[in-house]
């Protein structure tokens, strides 16, 4: 008898640690929270209190459709633990009848018809998908004009996920600004035959070039002509920065040329020359470009050494000083070595790196060297 009892009370008592806090919380207006919506998003396991903190005012709507949501995600294949990172992240969700989920859910599909990868876009990016009814037009749209050019649906996914604001846009913006760099594609001397791979790289590697102004393309080439630029290596330019100096302007990139020129000591013959090797030294601030000279210079890094590696501007100074003490530990010095070792991505260091410990650890066998205890 008493085991029951005992049993009794334990259960009670983990039913009463799963429920929500009873204090009701009250926006500034006076509007107390929804509790339905609150215990619905406990019982999900959701953290309140980080919705409180950063975006509390969707506790206070109503209607709220929190299980329609977590039904339609689980539908769809997500998990508990990713439901809840989902709603945390992105708590409007809930606001979103299951009329308008639905009509998201057959648009997507129409360009990403594998749930599976839905649902990991859902994850990264659930303000792309959780969207207002009144851009479904929009969308609906912008992804018939996207297909019309053969894009691959891969890209028009990426477009979708990472750059929603250009498809709830009027179709005819997206119109504007695509022609506008079909046109500089070809004005420039680019291969008509390549130019939906061209676009399909640009519009990849950065998909938020369809929110800037036509003009502001038009002004940065013609900025950059005036800089000295030829025709064909403002395409080889604008095919290496795949968009970003549509987030440039003159002025931006006035300050930023005057500091190569001067940290270099270059002519703007030279300078040129420099910058299509490494547009690094076009795009990023000036503020960021001294912190990374800086950062050289102080390992004992010359000038000459950079100006011969200018590639190695385009890593933080976070990662240039981790690579610089690694290579010293394998017995490495940068200052008296090529920057080069400094260079390429996380995987490429680390399999340079690792052969220089492996040779520091097993030296070469030189044959015509006398054996030691030879006299």
């Amino acid at each position: 008898m008493l085991r029951l009892v005992t049993t009794s009370l334990c259960l009670h008592c983990q039913r009463i640690r799963r429920l929500p806090p009873l204090r009701a919380f009250s926006n500034p207006g006076g509007t107390a929270e929804n509790q339905v919506t609150v215990e619905a998003l406990y019982d999900l396991s959701v953290d309140i209190q980080k919705i409180r903190q950063l975006k509390g005012w969707v506790l206070h709507q109503s209607p709220a459709y929190v299980s329609e949501t977590a039904s339609l995600l689980r539908d769809m294949g997500a998990e508990g633990p990713m439901i809840a990172r989902v709603l945390e992240l992105y708590p409007e969700a809930v606001l979103c009848s299951p009329e308008q989920q639905q009509a998201q859910r057959e648009l997507w599909r129409s360009v990403c018809p594998r749930e599976r990868d839905l649902v990991g876009i859902i994850e990264k990016f659930p303000a792309s998908f959780f969207t207002s009814s009144s851009h479904h037009a929009n969308q609906r749209a912008n992804i018939d004009y996207f297909q019309s050019l053969h894009l691959n649906k891969r890209i028009v996914t990426k477009l979708m996920a990472s750059a929603p604001q250009s498809f709830s846009c009027p179709v005819g913006q997206n119109e504007e600004m695509v022609r506008t760099l079909q046109q500089a594609y070809l004005e420039l001397g680019g291969d008509a035959a390549n130019m939906k791979i061209w676009l399909q790289k640009l519009l990849s590697q950065n998909p938020f070039v369809l929110l800037k102004p036509p003009e502001v393309l038009r002004d940065n080439l013609l900025f950059l002509r005036d800089r000295g630029f030829t025709t064909s290596e403002l395409l080889r330019l604008l095919s290496k920065l795949r968009g970003f100096v549509i987030e440039l302007n003159p002025d931006c990139m006035r300050h930023t040329l005057a500091y190569s020129q001067e940290t270099l000591g270059c002519s703007e013959a030279e300078l040129r020359d420099m910058v299509l090797n490494c547009p690094a030294l076009l795009y990023y601030p000036e503020v960021i470009l001294a912190e990374r000279f800086e950062g050289l210079l102080r390992a004992g890094v010359t000038i000459a050494q950079i100006t011969q590696t200018l590639t190695v501007l385009e890593l933080t100074k976070q990662i240039v000083s981790y690579r610089i003490q690694r290579l010293q530990s394998y017995g490495y010095d940068v200052r008296t070595g090529s920057l080069q070792a400094l260079n390429g991505t996380k995987k490429d260091f680390e399999m340079s790196s690792g052969k220089l410990q492996l040779r520091r650890e097993r030296p070469l066998f030189n044959p015509v060297a006398p054996l030691k205890g030879d006299d």
